[in-house]
């Protein structure tokens, strides 16, 4: 099967489809992602966490809402699982192609594209399947690359991001040594997973630190302002 010839057709299907809003394409991305790392199965299996963090939906409502409609609308076949361990399975459809799917077949230049906004996740499905049909969710993936670089290579990377993000270069200076210091492990010992995320949070911290600060310097001055008396002031009079 031909990803791009798929893709393609896909991206013609959304063009003439006005029932779909911005959430559904962001979703079938995120499935298309899966299905391309899965070799392009016939079915796999996805974890509803991973999904919706990938396709950037915050509602599990609006997730639930979204992949209902694209299996309705016959984007893809969804075979729901109540277990909490259990992922749930997909069966993709093929648009504008008669190709069969190949499961040795996929391109890592889409890997390497779809992991710009996927995660490289703590949970993905197990594509073989027990007897019962249903693939538990594993805590490892032995077939799906990492892509992403989990600490950076130089304090010109990190500065680099800083400033396509917009960021204070200085933050990005002590981010940089802060963790370069602590060999990029978190403060319970942990490798740094992704340290692109761990700069915004960073960031995020930073800005809201400053606001705090700005906070208390105007209570203080107004306490201040308060306990302010004058030196010619009258005790003789009435109260």
């Amino acid at each position: 099967m031909n990803y791009i010839k798929l893709l393609n057709a896909a991206f013609e299907k959304f063009f003439f489809d006005d029932r779909l809003n911005p959430t559904h394409i962001s979703l079938y991305m995120a499935l298309f992602q899966e299905w391309n790392s899965s070799r392009f199965a016939p079915d796999f299996f996805v974890n509803r966490r991973d999904l919706m963090n990938a396709s950037k939906i915050g509602s599990k409502s609006t997730y639930h809402r979204c992949i209902t409609d694209l299996n309705a609308w016959s984007y893809l076949e969804y075979f729901p699982s109540n277990n909490p361990y259990k992922g749930s399975k997909i069966k993709m459809s093929i648009m504008g192609t008669s190709d069969e799917p190949e499961e040795d077949h996929y391109d890592p230049k889409l890997e390497q594209l779809a992991e710009c906004y996927h995660p490289t996740g703590k949970q993905v499905a197990d594509q073989k399947r027990p007897v019962n049909g249903q693939a538990l969710v594993s805590t490892t993936n032995n077939n799906k690359p990492m892509k992403r670089t989990k600490q950076p290579n130089s304090l010109k990377m990190v500065l680099d991001f800083f400033n396509h993000k917009n960021f204070n270069p200085e933050y990005g200076k002590e981010f940089f040594e802060y963790y370069e210091e602590r060999q990029w492990k978190t403060s319970d010992g942990s490798d740094v997973r992704d340290w692109r995320a761990l700069a915004k949070y960073w960031v995020e911290q930073k800005w809201l630190i400053k606001q705090k600060r700005k906070l208390n310097k105007k209570q203080v001055s107004h306490f201040r302002d308060n306990l302010r008396t004058t030196k010619n002031k009258d005790y003789g009079q009435p109260l």
